[in-house]
């Protein structure tokens, strides 16, 4: 057996000079690309710890050493959206792990990560990990799962190692789990969404956009000072990558693998009608760049070219959009909207002319404008359920100017806003909770409001500048 001993650095500057530093990868004709050449570690350089890691016959192996914290050989190179796809075979009773979208920088520093400060000492990896854990004796089979390490702890299964998720997807570990044997890792990181494979079946699906690009990394845990695990291995061949590159208004093959498809094509306006009448808008919607934007026309509500609405109705489905709002702008995304039903005034009297009933995804620019400071406790800011329920103040938001990513999820009765990958409400429509809302909002008059079976989705012109892209819509089954 031939061994390649290799002495690993600490290079802070590979990280922020990889176009520089690290060797071209050679792509296959299929996209793929080798990050491990199995000879040397060209590309990456290890970072935390201090573990040895060597090369034998082209496997890459990690041994653990003690009185060292955990150990990271990451990649030199930045990575977005992507499959990765790698074998790896690891000792019971070490820990392991793959680090994706994840950073680390030469200085220490504080970061505010969902409203708590967390402190990262200097060359502190940290970010998303997909776990290797293969300690059948404990029962504790967590391969495949989503963990942020250094961060904010367990993200898939969400109640950790104690919680019945967890112990449930600890069970489907052992059952695919093959401990002693080389197991196959897959990770697909594409927008928000993340998800691993393990040995070919589904481990963990999240949505998050904490960090949306970052190093790769490999983990040989810290042992501390436990002599007796000294010198354990996990070992990791065929390390291939083979990066998603999407444009805008189109589906990668994963997306349309997962039943997603556009709601609106990026050039026309198939599928899509006035809410008052039978054919598009005549004026206020503009397409250019792939953008879909409404024409500022003084801010009034539904007055000018009017809201716009899918010819088709939906009742269980996922729903994604790009946004981006102007300083001072008013509109949103309505789901379940009923276009036969009238209009209402702020006091929930009929109007003669206004925007299309259903349950409003708010979208606003909390800072100038008014309504940000009326209603209920927020209810009528950003990815709010209009005049309904406020979403979570911490939710992540981009400034005036810049995309930001809607995300509604409706299956059965119950409804989630998600923004930027981070869920900021949820209810469920008829429960008791959601009529005694309803009975303090503007819509209390209107029978049986939010109960719908079913409806059209709606982009709102509220008379502001707003542009819309990459809108797509996966059905889904009812609970």
């Amino acid at each position: 057996m031939s061994t390649n001993h290799v002495k690993t650095s600490n290079p802070f500057s590979l990280i922020f000079a990889a176009a520089i530093l690290a060797a071209p990868p050679v792509y296959a004709q299929d996209g793929w690309v080798n990050l491990f050449n199995g000879k040397n570690l060209d590309g990456w350089a290890e970072h935390s710890g201090k573990a040895q890691y060597t090369i034998q016959d082209g496997v890459l192996i990690g041994e653990s050493v003690a009185d060292s914290g955990n150990s990271f050989l990451c990649t030199t190179q930045i990575f977005g959206d992507f499959e990765l796809e790698l074998e790896y075979k690891c000792d019971a009773l070490l820990n392991s792990g793959v680090q994706i979208r994840s950073e680390v920088f030469p200085d220490a520093r504080t970061n505010n990560i969902g409203g708590k400060e967390i402190k990262f000492a200097a060359d502190r990896v940290h970010g998303y990990q997909v776990e290797i854990d293969m300690d059948a004796a404990r029962k504790r089979m967590w391969s495949g799962g989503i963990y942020d390490e250094a961060r904010r702890g367990w993200l898939f299964p969400a109640d950790g190692e104690k919680g019945s998720q967890g112990m449930a997807f600890s069970g489907q570990g052992i059952k695919v789990s093959k401990p002693d044997e080389w197991n196959k890792l897959r990770i697909v990181a594409s927008g928000p969404s993340i998800k691993t494979w393990l040995n070919g079946e589904l481990r963990a699906e999240i949505n998050d956009s904490l960090t949306p690009r970052g190093i790769i990394a490999l983990q040989v845990h810290g042992i501390g000072n436990a002599t007796a695990k000294v010198g354990l291995k996990v070992c990791f061949r065929n390390i291939r990558l083979r990066e998603i590159k999407a444009g805008n208004n189109t589906l990668t093959e994963q997306e349309k693998a997962d039943g997603w498809r556009l709601l609106w094509d990026g050039k026309t306006t198939a599928g899509w009608r006035s809410a008052k009448a039978g054919e598009f808008p005549d004026k206020s919607w503009i397409i250019t760049n792939g953008e879909l934007t409404i024409v500022s026309s003084g801010h009034a509500e539904s007055q000018a070219g009017g809201d716009i609405i899918t010819r088709e109705r939906f009742s269980n489905f996922e729903l994604v959009a790009d946004f981006k709002t102007t300083t001072g702008c008013n509109s949103g995304i309505k789901i379940f909207v009923q276009p036969d039903l009238d209009p209402i005034t702020g006091a929930g009297t009929k109007a003669a002319t206004g925007s299309a009933i259903g349950l409003e995804y708010q979208i606003l620019d909390d800072e100038h404008h008014p309504d940000a400071k009326l209603g209920r406790d927020g209810d009528r800011r950003l990815g709010a359920l209009y005049d309904l329920i406020p979403a979570d103040p911490a939710r992540p938001v981009n400034p005036v100017g810049e995309w930001n990513q809607a995300r509604i999820v409706s299956r059965g009765r119950h409804v989630e806003h998600w923004l930027n990958g981070k869920k900021i409400l949820e209810y469920d429509r008829g429960s008791a909770a959601f009529r005694e809302t309803v009975t303090q909002s503007k819509f209390k008059a209107i029978p049986g409001f939010g109960e719908w079976p079913d409806g059209h989705i709606l982009l709102q012109e509220h008379g502001s500048e707003v542009s819309f892209r990459n809108i797509k819509i996966r059905e889904l089954p009812p609970n």
